[in-house]
């Protein structure tokens, strides 16, 4: 993308900048032992069977793992494993999902997609991801809200070549409605994705870079969960009968409610929490009882 090399060099020179004292922020460098430590600071490692991806298909705890960075000494990373013999029963799938207590403020993440497969042949159509979600239910919600970034390596939703959908969401059941982007390029590689949410508009920045403006009908109107996942495309998972793995490494998420933050300013912060040795913080109150809870899932296809 235009303005990546720029923002790269930029934010090697940024001052540690530390969230105030008063902020609700969510802070997590995923620098865990095992699943079970994970879910013992407010998230949930998606289990059992269910939308979206292949049907009959099982959401597995135990394929996401906590690498070391072979890219820098000393971190750690979180990786989701995909993995599919071309068969509902051997399709395996990941989720991992914070507490349903998010809205206005800023979101960011550094995420790497991946090309093709870890192992085996190519071919797959596969969903990387980084979203909001209100709720699991999208058939029971009266005020659906959600907020894509999307990953398709080998294309699907219309695209015959790697592309990422950034989409916001209204109601996800029939009639759908949603208004989204599209970036038509290899993405493959890690970024740092971020979104804004205020004063009636949703936008969403690569690499410090500002992608697209969703507002109006597509503002979020209930409170959401914040989730990562990597599926399978029904239609679009390959025939070969051979085994074949997908990955989605995560390096670090941050939130911070109702500040309106520059792609620097996020950099800062999580600079400064770091260099003060602080892996994961969540000051960020719990929402009242009706929008407790975990998210799950994620929408159907744009358009």
């Amino acid at each position: 993308m235009a303005g990546v090399v720029t923002f790269l060099a930029w934010r090697a020179n940024l001052p540690a900048d530390p969230p105030s004292a008063a902020a609700q922020v969510l802070f997590d460098d995923f620098t865990y032992a095992s699943p079970g430590e994970m879910e013992a600071h407010g998230w949930a490692i998606r289990t059992g069977t269910g939308f979206p991806g292949v049907e009959n298909a099982t959401w597995r705890k135990d394929d996401v793992t906590f690498p070391a960075d072979p890219s820098t000494p000393g971190n750690r990373i979180l990786r989701m494993t995909s993995s599919t013999d071309g068969t509902p029963d051997h399709t395996f799938q990941t989720e991992i999902d914070q507490q349903r207590k998010f809205k206005e403020g800023t979101y960011a993440a550094r995420v790497h997609f991946a090309a093709g497969p870890a192992s085996g042949p190519p071919g797959d159509g596969v969903v990387q991801s980084f979203f909001t979600s209100s709720t699991g239910d999208i058939s029971s919600a009266s005020n659906y809200s959600e907020c894509d970034f999307e990953y398709l390596p080998e294309g699907g939703w219309g695209l015959r070549n790697p592309g990422l959908f950034i989409t916001s969401w209204r109601t996800a059941e029939e009639p759908k409605e949603n208004t989204y982007n599209i970036i038509p390029t290899d993405e493959a590689g890690w970024h740092v994705l971020m979104l804004q949410v205020a004063d009636g508009h949703v936008r969403y920045f690569l690499d410090g870079s500002m992608i697209a403006d969703h507002g109006g009908r597509y503002y979020p109107r209930a409170i959401m969960s914040l989730n990562f996942n990597l599926w399978f495309m029904p239609d679009k998972v390959a025939p070969a009968r051979q085994a074949r793995s997908y990955e989605e490494d995560l390096d670090w998420v941050y939130f911070e409610k109702g500040a309106v933050l520059s792609p620097g300013e996020v950099e800062q912060r999580v600079e400064a929490l770091r260099k003060a040795g602080i892996s994961r913080q969540d000051t960020v109150e719990p929402a009242a009882p009706a929008g407790g809870g975990h998210g799950g899932g994620s929408s159907p296809a744009p358009g």
